[in-house]
């Protein structure tokens, strides 16, 4: 899939386009994915980054799906090229009506187009899915909102506040696939190692959202297979943390993989959210520690028919 993140990169057009922020790629982004695919023109997933409300605000927002991630997933879903635009103070003071004609008729060549219901753009949010109809008229595709109940409407904002609450269930219905962490296995203390459950630390992307701190049953995909079974802890590991270092600025991610040797430094793994175990705990001495992580492996094994 071809990627373009400059203005004055070229694009492969005519062009089908899906506009929107995309974090997440959930289910209702995958419906207005879906309508620009199949079509004789090329499809093309047009997004912001940084954010527009990150832009705004001046404050560092976190992703569901950072860059790399989102390629991957829009790769799948059979995307042929994935548009970034740098959002700038000149593309903010675009003006809707300039939006449309520098941006979507010229730069892009779009003949056909899909949004959300709610999509707006152009300074000041301006535009709407009104103005994009007297352009486009049928060949825009507009998505109505979608809900996994009367009481629960899937959107990105949602899925984050099930994450933070260890509601993966209700996070893997809204994403239609569990959610994942995707990151580089790197040296840590080596301290699961001595307690006989060896760890793998994950670095991730610096705005990857974690979910709440706490213990996971995951599913492992690493060089040496997918079909692997572990116990993931994400959180500050309060029983081993040194207290000469001060707190951690961001969780650790840290990953014991079961019945499997190896070694995995340096290479990619991605873990894939199946079950909240429990809460993070701080224990008297090393030993209930240890007792505690055989319990989350045996809890673990358990959640085996999910995955």
């Amino acid at each position: 899939m071809k990627v373009v993140t400059q203005l004055d990169q070229t694009v492969n057009t005519p062009t089908a386009i899906a506009l929107g922020n995309f974090d997440g790629l959930h289910l209702g982004h995958q419906r207005v994915i879906s309508a620009i695919l199949g079509t004789p023109y090329e499809s093309t997933v047009v997004s912001f980054d940084p954010h527009p409300q990150e832009f705004f605000t001046q404050k560092p927002r976190s992703q569901l799906t950072p860059l790399p991630e989102k390629k991957m997933l829009l790769e799948r879903l059979g995307v042929q090229q994935m548009v970034i635009l740098p959002f700038t103070q000149s593309l903010a003071e675009l003006s809707y009506t300039e939006f449309m004609e520098c941006i979507l008729q010229n730069y892009l060549q779009a003949e056909r187009i899909a949004v959300g219901f709610n999509f707006r753009f152009g300074k000041d949010r301006k535009g709407t899915i009104y103005d994009l109809k007297r352009v486009w008229g049928d060949r825009l595709t507009i998505i109505s909102e979608q809900s996994l109940s009367e009481a629960v409407r899937i959107s990105s904002s949602n899925i984050r506040a099930a994450l933070a609450n260890g509601n993966l269930d209700l996070a893997r219905r809204m994403l239609g696939r569990p959610y994942s962490l995707t990151g580089t296995v790197i040296y840590g203390q080596q301290l699961g190692r001595e307690l006989g459950f060896p760890t793998a630390n994950l670095l991730l992307p610096d705005r990857k959202f974690l979910p709440c701190n706490g213990v996971y049953a995951v599913h492992v995909d690493c060089i040496y297979g997918s079909n692997l079974i572990g116990v993931m802890n994400v959180g500050v590991r309060p029983t081993v943390a040194n207290p000469h270092i001060g707190e951690f600025h961001r969780p650790v991610v840290e990953v014991h993989i079961m019945d499997w040797e190896g070694d995995l430094y340096g290479s990619e793994m991605r873990v894939q959210l199946m079950s909240f175990l429990r809460s993070e705990l701080k224990f008297h001495s090393l030993e209930e520690l240890k007792q505690q992580i055989a319990k989350d492996c045996t809890s673990a094994k358990r959640m085996r028919s999910l995955i």
